[in-house]
């Protein structure tokens, strides 16, 4: 029953994906969040790393889009100046985000990633969807908002229930 919260890869940021490697096995396209994924949710910019990552994906051949349930000045100021589509209040876990941020890159569920902080919306929504999951580990949990932090007293119960199961190792967690 928790399996549908089970990413498919966790590592400790987006910079640790091997996209190289997703590359090669077919995926194509990248349906990313935005707050605590790629910055901390109250940092308005990308910082220069960040834009070198999203270089390099672009580089590899990835198409690129945002999917975020924050609002369209949040993520419009964002991802204008980076020139990267995006996707604002997505309601996720709701499946219309996913299949919108699809539809943005032209592309289907077998070659697209979703990558996020949260098990109960990016996870979840993507695993519903039958996207390859990436969980990273938040960046700034200490700006996160009232849902947010909801949502991660869920995730606790769901991660015990996972490693009571097998399926949830803190030691394979985020190598």
């Amino acid at each position: 029953m928790f399996e549908i919260f089970m990413p498919k890869l966790r590592v400790n940021h987006v910079f640790d994906i091997d996209l190289e490697g997703l590359y090669e096995q077919g995926y194509r396209g990248i349906i990313t969040d935005l707050d605590n994924t790629l910055v901390g949710a109250k940092a308005p910019l990308a910082t220069p790393e960040l834009v070198d990552w999203f270089e390099k994906v672009k580089k590899i051949g990835f198409k690129l889009v945002i999917v975020s349930n924050n609002n369209l000045d949040r993520v419009s100021k964002f991802a204008a100046p980076l020139d990267i589509e995006f996707v604002h209040k997505a309601k996720k876990p709701t499946g219309a985000s996913f299949l919108r941020g699809m539809k943005l890159m032209g592309l289907s569920p077998k070659e697209t990633i979703m990558v996020g902080d949260q098990l109960m919306t990016d996870v979840y929504g993507g695993n519903r969807q039958g996207l390859f999951t990436v969980l990273v580990l938040p960046i700034s949990v200490q700006d996160e908002g009232f849902g947010t932090r909801i949502n991660r007293r869920l995730e606790r119960i769901v991660k015990s229930r996972l490693g009571k199961s097998g399926l949830w190792l803190e030691e394979d967690k985020h190598k």
